[in-house]
């Protein structure tokens, strides 16, 4: 059980150094996270090690214990059959009963040293599947009311885990009318992805209200109020599959036309069309196979093919080059056309595409308006808009580096 996780330590040391590749070579840490493995790797040595001089004792024995036994039955039973007291027929059978059990006693053996590291991985994974969901079902939820996707904030109030006394959003009063894109913009760490995680209920409010179409998204069935609001999110998530399955996720029955027409609409088919294997290109781990630009594109066509109601777009064009940039704001301005949409982004490219921005601070609105009379008006917007411009530069340089 020790030596299974042990190896489970060793293998989130070497997950973490290549899917953290940037990180560390950004910090110059590889001697570290090498000195770390190293000395993980050496924990799982000792272990098995360990292992291996008790399997070099239990191994003999149990070889050596079944052939003392058979040389203990062929003196015993040899002498009662010269005194006649056993016929060779039934020394031979015993015999025979015996040799049968020395498989079984060995195999007794790599059972329970298997059985060990079972129970050890099962712990692991029982760990998981035993936790219970927050967010449920309420006992009296009620199906998706009809309507376009208005979404309203009413005194809404929320902090993460205990930092109650920091709370993220403080009583913020905001509405997205149906059929309208809105544009939340702040800095680092003033609620706007907090926002988006509201609306689908990924956590429940601490005070106050969020209603989509008029209705508690606390009192909605959660399976129907998610599948009603469609996230692009900024890490772009895509499945070891094929392009045609990973835009298909939410409705795999969906036909080709369906998932073509999806694809148009978020600018991908051009470039999945010139694939070889097209629309059945298989798409390797998390789909790094494709530009940043490539799966954002195909990210919003599977938004798009669930037709939410409400589509969030979390900084969609945040990973994506700004040079390519248009090649998606393009794709967005035509899904969000009389869809309500809610943008987070800070790229000024990008928050002109929607009718209205919402300037957040510390968890509360601070200025409404166009992006043009936000720009004349707000100095604050201004330089929210410089800091990310900034921020923006720094990213191309660390990766021209």
């Amino acid at each position: 059980m020790t030596l299974q996780q042990e190896l489970a330590t060793v293998a989130i040391t070497v997950e973490e150094s290549v899917t953290g590749i940037r990180v560390i070579k950004g910090f110059g840490a590889e001697p570290i996270q090498e000195a770390e493995l190293k000395r993980r790797a050496g924990r799982v040595y000792e272990r098995a090690v360990a292992l291996a001089r008790v399997r070099a004792t239990f191994i003999p024995v149990i070889d050596f214990l079944p052939a003392l036994g058979l040389v203990a039955v062929l003196w015993y039973g040899g002498h009662q059959v010269l005194d006649h007291h056993l016929s060779i027929g039934q020394l031979v059978a015993f015999n025979s009963y015996v040799v049968m059990l020395i498989f079984p006693l060995r195999l007794l053996g790599t059972l329970i040293a298997q059985t060990q590291r079972a129970v050890a991985a099962a712990q692991r994974v029982e760990e998981i599947l035993m936790t219970a969901p927050e967010i449920v079902d309420r006992p009296d939820a009620q199906p998706m009311p009809e309507g376009n996707g208005e979404v309203r904030f009413e005194g809404v109030t929320f902090a993460y885990g205990i930092a109650t006394d920091h709370p993220v959003l403080g009583g913020l009063d905001f509405t997205a009318r149906a059929g309208e894109a809105v544009a939340l913009v702040g800095s680092t760490g003033c609620g706007k992805t907090t926002v988006a995680r509201l609306i689908p209920r990924f956590y429940d409010v601490d005070g106050g209200r969020v209603l989509v179409d008029g209705a508690d998204v606390r009192d909605l069935k959660v399976r129907e109020l998610r599948r009603a609001v469609g996230i692009v999110f900024e890490d772009t998530f895509l499945f070891s599959d094929s392009i045609r399955a990973n835009i298909a996720f939410a409705d795999p029955e969906a036909s080709t036309d369906e998932v073509e027409r999806a694809a148009r609409l978020s600018g991908a088919h051009d470039f999945i069309a010139a694939l070889p294997d097209g629309y059945e290109t298989p798409l390797g781990e998390r789909g790094f196979s494709l530009s940043g630009g490539q799966r954002q594109r195909i990210a919003l066509a599977r938004a798009i093919l669930a037709n939410p109601r409400v589509l969030i777009l979390d900084d969609a064009t945040s990973s994506v080059d700004p040079t390519k940039e248009h090649e998606i704001r393009d794709a967005l301005a035509t899904v969000m056309e009389g869809r309500t949409t809610i943008v987070i982004a800070h790229r000024p490219a990008t928050i002109a595409l929607a009718d209205r921005v919402v300037l957040l601070d510390e968890g509360r609105i601070v200025a409404e308006g166009t992006h043009e009379e936000l720009l004349l008006t707000s100095e604050r917007y201004r330089q929210v808009l410089a800091q990310a411009e900034e921020a923006d530069e720094l990213a191309r340089l660390g990766d021209d580096v």
